[in-house]
């Protein structure tokens, strides 16, 4: 690939989970950081012990040769003021700029059962057209005050969130303005949804701003299906893994991303429970798959 302006980042999740602190609680910040700069990253998300001082974070980045590429924002657009949401997204916008991200990931947690007991596919919420409507509108002027901070809005689709399926991205995309509202195309998500994401990327390639590299167990989406259990149960049991180690094929969104010219990051992401899947082991596995398949 001749992907000149693609740089390569790793999520912390795979250390310590945001959602479930007890997967990975033995590790700190400084071991996580250090691995991922020595598995060959120059770029990471923000986790949950990460310091909250962002200029120890950037001596203790720079240190490791890594940069900030991403931050997850919770919006809740549809059942919070506009305002409340808007103020909350401005201070992470500050953060992020501070280290040096140019691009903020955002999801509607707005009635989510994420991080819930609730069956990640029977319970499900979803939006009347009303509540689409502050979704959309609620995203574009939040674009609006990304785009003067020299920043990109990014959304990122969800198990468990009102946009999940093919059918709500597909609305989110069109309800939403291209200059203002980008996609965070994450390949897991999409594979766990039962969404062939090639053809999502296909559609939306033109709108993606950041990418997770993510792979699921198709036996463990199988049975989390059929025993309707919740995303942190599947999370638990192992539902997610990295680039290589599952079912995905990325050849062909590598190919389709290469020719559509996509600048920005490739960030592996895969939350599993550091005690049976060694993070620095599953990031060198990772590292060592996108340097053979995409030839960075």
């Amino acid at each position: 690939m001749q992907m000149k302006n693609v740089s390569l980042g790793i999520a912390p999740i795979a250390w310590t989970n945001d959602d479930m602190p007890d997967l990975g609680g033995e590790n700190t910040f400084e071991q996580c950081v250090s691995e991922m700069a020595l598995a060959g990253f120059t770029g990471c998300e923000v986790g949950n012990k990460y310091p909250a001082d962002r200029a120890a974070l950037k001596r203790a980045l720079d240190l490791r040769g890594l940069t900030i590429c991403n931050r997850w924002f919770s919006s809740f657009l549809v059942t919070r003021p506009f305002g409340e949401v808007a103020a909350e997204f401005e201070a992470q916008l500050d953060f992020l700029s501070y280290l040096g991200a140019r691009v903020i990931g955002a999801s509607e947690q707005s009635f989510s059962v994420q991080g819930t007991g609730k069956a990640v596919f029977d319970e499900k919420p979803v939006l009347d057209d009303a509540q689409w409507d502050l979704l959309c509108n609620g995203l574009n002027k939040l674009g609006e005050i990304a785009v003067k901070r020299g920043m990109k809005l990014t959304f990122h689709h969800h198990m468990g969130t009102v946009v999940q399926t093919e059918t709500e991205i597909d609305r989110l995309m069109a309800g939403t303005d291209p200059a203002l509202v980008h996609l965070l195309f994450d390949s897991g998500h999409l594979s766990f949804a039962g969404i062939d994401p090639v053809k999502v990327l296909q559609k939306h390639v033109n709108r993606v701003a950041h990418v997770h590299l993510k792979d699921i167990r198709p036996d463990v989406v199988a049975r989390v299906k059929a025993e309707h259990l919740s995303f942190l149960q599947a999370v638990r049991l192992g539902a997610f893994t990295v680039p290589g180690d599952g079912c995905v094929d990325f050849a062909p969104l590598f190919a389709i991303l290469e020719a559509a010219g996509y600048e920005g990051w490739f960030v592996v992401e895969a939350e599993q429970d550091p005690a049976i899947a060694n993070p620095f082991e599953y990031a060198l596995k990772a590292r060592k798959y996108i340097r053979e398949v995409a030839g960075l």
